[in-house]
Formats: C-alpha cells, structure tokens, sequence
C-alpha cells in the first residue's frame, strides 16, 4: 500500500505520495537520496520533495491506497459544487469543477468512470455533449470571465438550466448554444 497526503483545495481536494519511512521511499528513486532524519516527506509530483509538515495549508489527512487515482472522482473534482466556477457540465447538468487547469485531468477521471474503453479523455466528452466551462482570460483583459465550450455546438436543455443557475444564459456563446438546440428540446 502506499501512502498519500491528501489536501482540500477550493476546487476539491489531491493527493501526493507521502514516506514516514524508508520502506515507503521502494520505488520512488529517492531511496538513496532521502534519509531517516529528513522524514516525513511529500512527493510533489513534478519530480521533487519536501519535508512534510502536519500543518501545511490544505492538508486534510493521511491516506493508503494501491488505486492508480487514490480519491474518487467526485472527491477530486466536487460534484454539483455551489462555487462551480470552471470544470465540466454533463449533459444532465450535472458539474464538476476544476482549477484553470485541470480541465484535462479531471477530464480523464470522468472518463475512467463512465466511458472506460475511451483513450481521449477530452475528445470523448466533447463527443459525448459534456460542455467545457473555461476561463476567458486572454492577457489584455482586467478580470477573468467564463467561456462555455462544446464541440458539437448545441446543448441540452439541462446544461441550459445549469448554465442559467451559474449566471452564464447571457454569455454570447451559450446565448447561440441555446438558439442553435432549443429546437431540439
């Protein structure tokens, strides 16, 4: 079993390898570089540590698991948040929010979850009707605003109901989403 520090983000929470001992280090190539005194350490998933602490920001608790994803999806990426700011809309409205980027990774956990033979996490989504809710932000602009994309170019009528629930009915694109479907509703 190996070990996770698993912490909360405003988005919902992650997790990174942890070692409290030289049996947890097997496999992590830092058997010879990390030694008993510099324990406990967090693997920070761009190839480095650091000393792990109790009372880090974030940090919810200790965890084992032998899953390649340790959380579940719905614990990564919170399900149906209030907060949705940016993330995933299924096409029964249903949402799932992630940073500004982690649109592919929360992407490839839905995907494990309901689409398991798929190799293209974001591709199957689009071709599935999942809306992207992406930050509009362009560099010359004073805020960050929302933009609501799907490849197929039409929505449901429930994303139109979730969309209209997070203030978005008057963004132009969903403004066109929704002349282009409600035929289809």
């Amino acid at each position: 079993m190996k070990k996770y520090a698993v912490y909360d983000s405003s988005t919902g929470s992650y997790c990174y390898r942890y070692a409290d001992t030289l049996e947890d280090l097997e496999g992590t190539g830092f058997e010879d570089i990390i030694t008993e005194e510099q324990l406990p350490v967090v693997f920070d998933g761009r190839g480095g540590y650091y000393h792990f602490r109790p009372d880090e920001y974030g940090f919810n608790r200790i965890i084992e698991s032998d899953k390649e994803t340790p959380l579940e999806l719905e614990e990564m990426y919170t399900l149906n948040d209030p907060e949705f700011k940016l993330g995933w809309i299924s096409p029964e409205g249903d949402t799932y929010s992630c940073g500004y980027t982690n649109h592919n990774k929360c992407a490839k956990m839905i995907v494990q979850k309901f689409y398991p033979d798929s190799k293209f996490p974001e591709k199957t989504l689009d071709r599935n009707g999942w809306l992207q809710v992406i930050d509009s932000w362009d560099g010359t602009q004073r805020q960050h605003g929302q933009f609501v994309f799907t490849e197929q170019g039409k929505i449901t009528q429930k994303q139109a109901d979730r969309l209209f629930d997070l203030g978005l009915y008057n963004n132009e694109e969903v403004k066109k989403l929704i002349a282009d479907s409600e035929n289809d509703w």
